[in-house]
């Protein structure tokens, strides 16, 4: 192997290495803390940026026709290894939010890339007169610009408030991706676009790309300074400055197509590329311009995150990677065939496959076919790093490969197919053919990959078929709606609006035998539905999206009512009237045709959330209409859990030194046991009820991403931040995620917990958690603990939250940790003189605490934010109970005096026999 392909191999080893880190944070993102940020960072900032500094230097080597010496290499391999030591260091700070570890990656990434851009301005300025210096150009002002991207990004880590941080993600990630990204693609494409078509440069390419420069770097810079002043119509304008850039350096990629259309997976990867750019800034521009304020601008610009980071930057890399990597490893034309046909393997599965799952991501669906497409571009991604190893390998089988010279048929044929005999000269050496993208036989691969994207899309449906109206309710309502009436032939349209727990209007009127189709419009923050007595329902119609279905002929009064949990009892219901002759206006009458009313709401998919019946609930005994039991038919609190039982826990560890907390924050759906032979649906924030417990001190900032994995719409409320609540506590929809940050200036144990309406079925249901944000100089103690204490209003087994029941305040389990009696069965150690700590929030939704330890008795009571007791205290007092009111919390210390099992319980003794106890086991020191 040649000293350059051996060079370029090495180079771009760490270009793999990162390409592998996205992969894997991609496959471990739930799991792996501060994800999002890995997965941009470790994409643009290790591999994208460590392919530039290779690829940018060779490209200028050949552009000046310039001579590599052992010099210039080695002071390339000292940028090369600073640049990936920073990134490495810029990435454990972040994860570990350790900001000072965090500003010296930043400041190295910086060094390393300046220092390339300045050693290439230098390389450009001693070099003869070059037609393509421009193109050097290009890379040396991306180069300059990234260190001040890099600045923003410490800066950021340092922690701003909300306001500052948005607009400074924004700069951020303006400077970075269309600075320092988009300079060198554009730089590079006016050369490596028509090379890889094999086809001679338009003639007015180097004028077009002296006026992209200008342009670009004009609105790039307008651009970020009216982010940062928080202008949005003076940024729209910059960045419409830089899609004119764009445009006009696009103009001569045109021309060169046009004479030979793009047909490798390199030249579509990278045609596909610039239209996902151009694309996500005409969107861009759009909501900076017509978006009305920067907070409304500021939460739109996330749709084109996904396009930017995948569709333009990924894309173009490995497109380009892909016609690259055979050249610099050369071994001549039979080699660079052999290598080029390996990596082009798939091609058109693999363009259609991304780009078709792509859109399917950004495009409004159901969040299960989000997750399934995303999967879909990921696997096309990753295909490129097993090709990427067998092109090498094949490379160095064809290096290994006896030379034949071409025979006459060998050149006819070359000549027959308009082929330059060098690229078919090899004989025996020849690799396989280029696969290209073009042709009929490729079109039966495209249709056979648009069929995959249509399974993901179906299979999203069929995985959540509630989220298109495809349910089991979803059935044909004719039958049900028309009673004993005649139909008239006429329609009747009406246009129905959700909103504030309202449809609007509620009651409608229609003529007897018409009809009647509804137009309905969700115009609130949350998910909604509308379901109909007759079986009929919308589906889960999203915020902002509009459902039209068919009600059928209406001969009698039907009722209709949203089946997201709590939503009916809160007044959102609707019924339809018919009128004149032939009517039956009373629901009850029509039951022969209809069915009871109870049988309706027992209807499977009718009450999503319910836990059975929408009606009253007894409190024994089967729910009226042959809806399932209540799980309270199953309650035993005298019985113990399963062998295989794992209690919640309640051990705190003491705050770290870190002073930014990045959280990220699944909201999914859980099927779990409440207690012993009890199971229950619940919403929960990462899984478990109460959801991850947070704990810092005040002053830290806390970044909290909220993913909504759940089936309906959430949010997230944190009390330890005071902070406007329109934006950050806004309820976002299934597929959504939203960025909540606050600063915690006020000590405290603090509720966090669903604001969506019904607020109380959302606690009640598993969503609520603890932030422990310890006073200043909190002494250290032997052990600390913390209890969350909740309630449940049991639903059916494996069902949802009972609204009704709900609704009288009378639980059927309070419990410590979300399980009832659990510390009974695993209890709490401790010893003999250990100082003990006991953190204590009621999250309700409707019961406070008396916090109570059987046999103990309290020296320190810290109660909302400030001590009531203390030892030593004049009064030689104690404490026997800890008081709080739903929502309030504070802590408890004390040291038991000798061995043995003290029970903790809540003192309103109802709730301590419901299940609102546990067991301190202290043993002798």
């Amino acid at each position: 192997m040649t000293d350059r392909s051996t060079w370029h191999l090495r180079a771009n080893a760490p270009v793999v290495g990162w390409l592998l880190a996205t992969v894997v944070v991609a496959v471990g993102h739930r799991w792996v803390p501060a994800s999002p940020w890995l997965l941009v960072h470790l994409l643009l900032l290790g591999a994208v940026t460590n392919a530039i500094c290779v690829w940018s230097q060779h490209f200028t080597d050949a552009l000046l026709s310039r001579r590599v010496t052992p010099a210039s290499r080695r002071w390339q391999v000292a940028r090369l290894v600073l640049l990936n030591v920073a990134v490495v260091t810029t990435v454990a700070g972040m994860v570990t939010a350790a900001w000072v570890v965090t500003l010296v990656g930043a400041v190295g990434v910086g060094v390393a890339v300046a220092a390339h851009g300045t050693a290439l301005w230098r390389q450009s300025r001693q070099a003869l007169a070059a037609r393509f210096r421009i193109c050097v150009a290009f890379y040396v002002a991306a180069a300059w610009l990234l260190p001040f991207g890099a600045g923003l990004g410490a800066t950021l880590a340092r922690g701003l408030d909300e306001a500052w941080h948005t607009r400074v993600v924004l700069a951020h990630a303006g400077v970075n991706l269309l600075g320092f990204v988009g300079l060198t693609v554009m730089g590079t494409l006016m050369t490596l676009w028509p090379t890889m078509l094999r086809t001679r440069m338009a003639d007015d390419a180097p004028r077009a790309a002296r006026t992209t420069l200008a342009l670009v770097l004009g609105g790039l810079a307008a651009g970020v300074a009216a982010v940062l002043l928080a202008a949005p119509p003076v940024a729209a304008v910059g960045l419409a400055t830089y899609l004119a850039g764009v445009l006009v350096s696009v103009r001569p990629m045109v021309t060169a197509a046009r004479r030979r259309p793009p047909a490798t997976f390199a030249t579509w990867s990278a045609a596909c590329a610039l239209a996902w750019l151009v694309g996500s800034l005409a969107t861009l521009t759009g909501v900076l311009a017509f978006s009305g304020g920067w907070e409304t601008a500021a939460d739109r610009v996330g749709t084109v995150t996904v396009p930017l980071v995948a569709g333009f930057a990924a894309q173009v890399l490995l497109g380009a990677l892909t016609y690259l990597v055979p050249v610099v490893l050369g071994g001549g034309p039979a080699a660079v065939r052999s290598t080029t046909a390996v990596l082009e393997r798939g091609a058109v599965v693999r363009v259609v496959l991304f780009n078709g799952a792509l859109a399917l991501f950004v495009l409004p669906a159901p969040s299960l076919v989000h997750v399934l497409a995303s999967l879909t571009a990921l696997g096309a991604l990753v295909a490129f790093l097993p090709l990427l190893v067998g092109a090498v390998l094949a490379h160095r089988r064809a290096r290994r490969t006896p030379f034949v010279p071409p025979t006459a048929d060998d050149v006819a044929a070359a000549h027959a197919l308009g082929q330059d005999l060098r690229a078919r000269a090899g004989g025996a050496r020849q690799g396989p053919p280029v696969e290209a993208v073009t042709g009929p036989r490729r079109k039966g691969l495209a249709v056979a990959a648009l069929s995959v994207l249509l399974l993901v899309a179906a299979g999203g449906v069929a995985l959540d078929p509630a989220a298109l109206g495809t349910g089991s309710g979803a059935t044909s309502a004719a039958a049900g709606a028309a009673g004993t009436v005649a139909a008239t032939g006429r329609t009747t349209t009406v246009e129905v609006e959700a909103a504030d727990m309202r449809f609007v209007p509620s009651e409608i009127e229609v003529p007897a035998g018409d009809t009647l189709v509804l137009v309905v419009t969700n115009t609130d923050t949350t998910v909604h539905d509308l379901a109909l007595d007759t079986g009929r329902t919308s589906g889960r119609i999203a915020p902002g999206a509009t459902v039209t279905f068919d009600v059928g002929v209406v001969g009698r009064a039907i009722d209709g009512w949203c089946t997201v949990v709590g939503h009916r009892q809160m007044g959102m219901v609707l019924t339809i009237t018919p009128t004149g002759a032939g009517a039956v206006t009373d629901a009850a009458a029509s039951s022969g045709n209809a069915g009871s009313m109870g049988d309706h709401e027992g209807m499977a998919g009718m009450d999503h959330g319910s836990g059975g019946s929408a009606g009253s609930v007894p409190s024994g005994g089967a729910v009226p209409g042959g809806a399932a039991p209540r799980a309270a038919e199953d309650l035993d609190l005298l019985a113990m859990p399963g062998e295989d039982f794992t209690a919640y826990p309640a051990a705190l560890a003491p705050a770290g030194p870190e002073t930014v907390h990045r959280v990220r924050m699944a909201v999914s759906e859980v099927v779990t046991e409440v207690a012993p032979g009890v199971t229950q649906r619940l919403w929960t924030f990462g899984g478990t009820a109460p959801g991850p417990t947070l704990r810092g001190k005040v002053g830290d900032r806390f970044e909290i991403t909220l993913v909504n994995d759940g089936t309906i719409g959430h949010s997230i409320d944190f009390h330890a931040g005071a902070l406007a609540p329109d934006e950050p506590m806004r309820t976002i929809a299934p597929g959504e995620e939203l960025t909540y940050t606050f600063t915690a200036t006020m000590s405290g144990v603090w509720m966090y917990h669903c604001s969506t309406m019904p607020m109380s079925a959302h606690i009640a249901n598993g969503m609520f958690g603890a932030v422990v944000i310890d006073p200043p100089d909190l002494a250290p103690v032997d052990r600390e603990y913390l209890l969350v204490q909740s309630e449940y209003y049991l639903g059916p087994q494996g069902g949802e939250v009972d609204v009704d029941r709900l609704a009288t305040g009378e639980p059927d389990v309070v419990a410590f940790n979300g399980y009832a009696n659990q510390y009974d069965a695993a209890p709490l150690p401790a010893r003999v003189g250990e100082r003990v700590r006991v953190w204590v929030l009621p999250a309700g939704p409707n019961r406070g605490t008396s916090f109570h330890v059987v046999g103990g008795q309290f020296d320190t009571v810290y109660s909302e934010g400030a001590y009531r007791l203390r030892p030593g205290n004049a009064e030689a007092g104690g404490s026997q109970v800890l008081g709080l009111a739903v929502a309030q919390g504070g802590f408890v210390e004390m040291a038991f005096p000798e061995a043995g099992r003290y029970p903790f319980v809540s003192h309103v003794m109802i709730d301590a026999e419901r299940g609102a106890h546990g067991l301190f086991a202290v043993t002798s020191p």
